[in-house]
């Protein structure tokens, strides 16, 4: 494999990344966050579909390096969130050499993630069944929309119907209102985040026992667990509704109006709600039999949300996070538009945007992740891969002369 300079907790691991879109682009990137070698195999000439599934696209045309971008628009930033510190291979898994290919970078792998539809990967053999009989030790994570079993199995799935069917917009929008998708592709990115949490698990468990595994895993599965509140009240009976900013089970805990915007008010405990009350000159609430506990807030929300909000509209969102958060310590705080929550003094502080020179598009922002460890490493130090910019150092890797190269690049194996 390629060296690296990586000091990573994960840095002797190598994975073979055979997944598109987020869900499996998303948990190999917390691998390569954590120093792993990430090796993406991408279709000739099309690649990953978030590589072209914008607008917008940055136009990167006039690059004349290794590797290019996957459509005449240009290259996607949101195919970059989702895959730095990655390595391309364009493999045509079709043909019976770049079939051999693949199956040698799987040999000399720690992990391979899929997510095709179940029984895909079986008949183009890379199953799990065939490739751990020669790779005892390999970890294999097949992530799908409804898993392997199951009547739904076959199904098709993409985060929307799993925000859907999972019961998250039935709970997600307006009071009374129609159904809501959250604005992110959360489901995609939850299923992700228990892919790789469970890969890391049985590269553990491989350490103990010599023995590999497999991870398998359908999303809406993954959706479920994260219910939590709403489940809880669907257990005893009690079905849970859509309610804007509220919460089921605490209050005040939502979004108010301010002067110029809105602040999120998140009391989660008594005192909180006494001071609360306090710094906002309404200690009459704090009295009030109707607010008196969490319990009768709650029974009481559309009442202490007339009453909050007649109160928060007299300042502006500034003063009111200055005076509550900054000199109180209480937990409030503003609702940011996405330019605002990527660019402020706490985010540049901690430094979770930062950037890197990408061949192509120069200096481009990249979103870092949350681990900070005292002895050990993680972060991103590779832009995202150009469709292709790896083939060749990677196919010489396992020794391919150019020439041999270029004869897979005749017959379709390559792109070239």
């Amino acid at each position: 494999m390629v060296a690296r300079a990586s000091r990573g907790i994960l840095d002797d691991i190598t994975v073979v990344d055979l997944t598109t879109f987020v869900t499996g682009g998303f948990a190999t990137l917390m691998l390569a966050n954590q120093g792993a070698e990430v090796i993406k195999i991408e279709r000739p000439e099309v690649g990953d579909d978030s590589r072209h599934s914008g607008p917008p696209f940055v136009d990167i045309s006039d690059y004349e390096g290794e590797g290019r971008a996957a459509s005449e628009h240009g290259e996607s930033p949101y195919f970059w969130t989702v895959n730095y510190n990655k390595k391309s291979v364009e493999l045509n898994l079709k043909s019976e050499e770049g079939y051999e290919i693949c199956r040698e970078l799987i040999d000399e792998a720690d992990v391979v993630v899929e997510n095709f539809r179940p029984g895909t990967a079986e008949r183009l053999g890379l199953g799990y069944d065939e490739l751990s009989e020669e790779h005892p030790e390999l970890v294999y994570c097949s992530i799908s929309a409804f898993g392997d079993s199951g009547p739904w199995s076959d199904r098709p799935g993409y985060d929307l119907l799993i925000q859907g069917m999972s019961g998250m917009m039935s709970v997600t929008g307006p009071e009374g209102g129609d159904p809501v998708k959250v604005g992110l592709p959360q489901t995609d990115l939850i299923t992700a985040m228990w892919s790789a949490f469970g890969i890391v698990n049985a590269l553990y468990r491989r350490e103990r026992t010599g023995e590999g595994e497999r991870v398998e895993l359908g999303m809406l599965d993954a959706a479920l667990p994260w219910l939590t509140k709403q489940a809880g009240k669907a257990f005893v009976g009690d079905e849970p509704t859509r309610m804007g900013t509220k919460d089921p089970v605490l209050a005040p805990y939502q979004s108010y109006p301010t002067a110029d915007g809105y602040l999120n008010v998140a009391c989660g405990n008594q005192k909180l709600w006494e001071q609360f009350c306090a710094e906002i000159d309404r200690e009459d609430l704090a009295s009030d039999l109707r607010f008196e506990s969490n319990a009768d807030r709650v029974a009481n929300m559309d009442a202490l949300e007339e009453e909050l909000a007649e109160t928060l509209t007299e300042r502006s969102t500034d003063e009111w996070v200055e005076r509550l958060a900054d000199d109180a310590g209480l937990p409030v705080g503003p609702v940011y538009s996405v330019d605002e929550a990527l660019d402020n003094e706490q985010v540049n502080a901690r430094g979770a945007v930062d950037s890197l020179s990408h061949p192509a598009a120069g200096e481009i922002p990249i979103l870092e992740h949350p681990l900070n460890y005292a002895e050990s490493e993680s972060g991103f130090d590779e832009a995202p891969p150009l469709l292709g910019e790896d083939t060749e150092d990677i196919v010489q890797a396992l020794g391919y002369s150019e020439a041999e190269i270029e004869e897979l690049r005749r017959k379709g194996a390559l792109s070239g």
